[in-house]
């Protein structure tokens, strides 16, 4: 598998991403250690939040950052199988 990091890097969607998925890790490693994020906010805008960073994750992950926008290449959408 190979990922041109310096593209993926300079794409806001990835980046978006990233970042998000580096908080929800942050949420659950201190969970883990006892400290409680929902203290400060209430359960429901805590879910809320962390459904939000989640769509973020997808969309970095799943946006190709060969292109600009959130859609794919014209020849990626003529692919038939993965190349």
């Amino acid at each position: 598998m190979r990922i041109n990091w310096k593209v993926r890097l300079q794409h806001i969607p990835f980046l978006l991403g990233l970042f998000s998925l580096l908080l929800l890790l942050a949420q659950q490693v201190a969970a883990i250690f006892g400290y409680d994020f929902t203290g400060v906010m209430s359960e429901q805008i805590s879910s809320i939040l962390n459904t939000v960073l989640s769509i973020f994750v997808l969309m970095g992950v799943i946006v190709d950052p060969t292109t600009r926008g959130t859609s794919d290449s014209e020849r990626a959408l003529m692919y038939r199988r993965p190349r």
